[in-house]
């Protein structure tokens, strides 16, 4: 670990060698030091700059102008959540600000990638793979497929032991094939034991080189989408 420091924002506790950032992409090791690189306001700082009010003045229920923004003075808009479960540390507040005129409200909380997955819905009658197998993307595991849900099939893809737990690898993969499927881009991916399927939001699936054009329904309620 030499010439190495270690982050304590949060338990993934990285190990960060100089110049380079932990996995959050929010801290870095600048100079064997521990730096921010997205500035944020806490409430503290922000005293002695600008006044703080409540949203609306509740003791005055006449004094509203209609102004849903009472934008002629700031006011504070949310209270971050932490930055991982469970809430390792407190994640600042967040408040708005104007930018080139425009007014910006920052409701982000600090929730760290390492953390996340998703569930991909597959609206098809076909098999993909026995429940269980894994779902690969360059041969990295990024997943596996899951129980079937109201006649579509499910895939399970990211979450921390893809994305932290196994070889540095397989956690780019799967970043990267989490974030393209999150900003509709395609993907492809291949199943143990079972199916090449090119998945893409908004777009039918291709299974094995074939796009699927229409499936048999579950139920009455998956028609409407209640289950989607």
């Amino acid at each position: 670990m030499e010439g190495k420091i270690r982050c304590d924002a949060c338990p993934v506790l990285c190990y960060i060698a100089e110049g380079r950032s932990g996995a959050c992409d929010r801290y870095a090791n600048r100079g064997g030091e521990l730096v921010r690189l997205d500035p944020f306001t806490i409430i503290e700082g922000a005293r002695g700059e600008t006044e703080l009010v409540p949203f609306l003045d509740s003791s005055d229920p006449g004094c509203w102008d209609g102004d849903l923004l009472q934008s002629a003075r700031p006011f504070v808009t949310a209270i971050g959540a932490g930055t991982t479960y469970p809430d390792y540390k407190p994640a600042p507040f967040i408040v708005s600000q104007t930018h080139d005129d425009v007014d910006m409200v920052t409701v982000v909380s600090e929730g760290i990638f390492s953390y996340c997955g998703v569930k991909v819905k597959i609206d098809t009658d076909r098999h993909l793979g026995p429940e269980k197998a894994d779902v690969r993307v360059d041969g990295e595991a990024i997943g596996h497929v899951t129980t079937a849900e109201y006649g579509s099939q499910m895939l399970s893809l990211g979450g921390v032991e893809h994305l932290t737990g196994g070889s540095k690898k397989e956690g780019r993969v799967t970043c990267d094939a989490l974030l393209k499927l999150c900003n509709c881009e395609a993907v492809t991916v291949q199943i143990d034991e079972g199916a090449e399927v090119v998945l893409q939001a908004g777009a039918a699936p291709v299974i094995n080189g074939h796009a699927e054009e229409r499936m048999r329904v579950g139920c009455g309620s998956a028609a409407i989408g209640m289950f989607a």
